[in-house]
C-alpha cells in the first residue's frame, strides 16, 4: 500500500515536472534571443551613432579666415594731403571648409581711428566661394567715403611722428554655407583686425600678414 500510495506520488510529480522544465526552456530561448536583439539593435546604433559623428567632424562649417596683404594712406607723410585723402585695403578672404562653399551676399568695410568710423564702403559684390580657395579683396576708400578733416589730419601727424599710425578694419558680411543642395541660413560676419602704418604711410612688416579674429552675429 504504501509503495502504491509512492508510485502514484512521484508519476504526480513527473507531471507536473516536465511542463515546468518545458516552460523553463521556452523562458530561457525568450530571453536568449531578446537578448541577442537587443544587442543587435545596441550596435546598430552605436554604428549609427558613429557614423553621423564623423559626418558632422567632416560637415561642421568653420569660419572663413581672413589676412591683412597690404594697408597704406599715400601722402600720409603730407601735411595738407587730406583733403585729397585716400586709403588702400588688400586682404585675402580664406574658405578653409573641405567640402563646404560658402556664398557672401555683401561685404562692407569700415576704416575706424580710435573707435571714430573715418569712413565705410561695400567691398566686394554677391560671390560665391568654393571650398578651399581664397579670394582677394582690394579696395581704395576715398574722399568719397572716408571722413577726414584738418583736426583729424593733424592727429595722423602726430603718431607718425612717433612712428606708427594705428587704425582697425571692420569687415562685415552676410555669409551662407553651401554644402552639395542644402543651404545655411543667413550669418552675420565680422572680421576685425588693427592694423599700422609706418610714417610713409605704408603698412608696418610686423602686422603685414596677420590673421583676423572673425566671430559671427
Amino acid at each position: 500500500m504504501c509503495g502504491s500510495n509512492k508510485q502514484a506520488s512521484e508519476h504526480i510529480k513527473r507531471q507536473h515536472t516536465i511542463p515546468y522544465y518545458a516552460q523553463r526552456v521556452r523562458d530561457s530561448c525568450t530571453t536568449r534571443v531578446t537578448k541577442i536583439l537587443c544587442a543587435i539593435f545596441l550596435c546598430l546604433i552605436l554604428v549609427v551613432g558613429v557614423v553621423f559623428f564623423i559626418l558632422w567632424l567632416s560637415l561642421r562649417p568653420h569660419r572663413p579666415r581672413f589676412y591683412i596683404v597690404d594697408f597704406s594712406i599715400p601722402g600720409l607723410n603730407q601735411h595738407s594731403e587730406f583733403e585729397n585723402a585716400q586709403i588702400t585695403l588688400n586682404v585675402t578672404a580664406r574658405n578653409p571648409n573641405q567640402h563646404i562653399g560658402i556664398y557672401y551676399i555683401s561685404m562692407v568695410g569700415s576704416i575706424f581711428y580710435e573707435d571714430s568710423n573715418m569712413g565705410s564702403s561695400p567691398l566686394m559684390d554677391p560671390f560665391y566661394q568654393e571650398p578651399k580657395t581664397t579670394t582677394i579683396v582690394y579696395h581704395t576708400f576715398n574722399v568719397a567715403t572716408l571722413t577726414v578733416n584738418s583736426r583729424r589730419w593733424k592727429e595722423f601727424m602726430d603718431n607718425r611722428q612717433q612712428g606708427a599710425v594705428v587704425f582697425r578694419i571692420d569687415i562685415m558680411a552676410a555669409i551662407r554655407f553651401k554644402v552639395s543642395t542644402w543651404g545655411s541660413q543667413h550669418h552675420k560676419m565680422h572680421a576685425n583686425c588693427d592694423v599700422a602704418v609706418g610714417q610713409d604711410g605704408s603698412i608696418l612688416p610686423a602686422w603685414k600678414n596677420k590673421k583676423c579674429p572673425v566671430y559671427f552675429t
